[in-house]
Parts: C-alpha cells; sequence; structure tokens
C-alpha cells in the first residue's frame, strides 16, 4: 500500500505543478496584453515592440512544451 500511496502522492504533486504552471503562464499572458493596451495607448511603440516580442516568446515557450 506505501507504494500505491507514494505513486498517488507523485501524481498529485505533477497535476498540481501543472495547474500552477498553467495559471502563472495566464497570469502573464494577460499583463502582456494589459501593458501592450498601455503601450498603444501612450503610443510608445518600443515598450509595444519589446512587450509584443516577450509574448511571442511566451506563446512560443508554451506551445514547445504542450
Amino acid at each position: 500500500m506505501g507504494k500505491m500511496y507514494a505513486s498517488y502522492e507523485a501524481m498529485l504533486s505533477l497535476y498540481a505543478e501543472l495547474v500552477l504552471d498553467e495559471s502563472v503562464r495566464k497570469y502573464k499572458e494577460k499583463t502582456l496584453y494589459h501593458e501592450i493596451d498601455a503601450a498603444l495607448a501612450k503610443r510608445d511603440e518600443k515598450r509595444f515592440l519589446f512587450l509584443t516580442n516577450e509574448l511571442r516568446l511566451l506563446k512560443k515557450t508554451y506551445e514547445m512544451i504542450s
């Protein structure tokens, strides 16, 4: 029974890590979209380009993981 419990704990830990990673990704993405909107409103082209590149990299990273 101990081995089965250890496997169960490992699965729960993995699931918790996946949920946390997804939450962090969504938060970062939401924050980047908000900052991109602010850069557009201020007509800050340099900031806009930097932020859109960050968003592109974030999406590319998570596409490779999935």
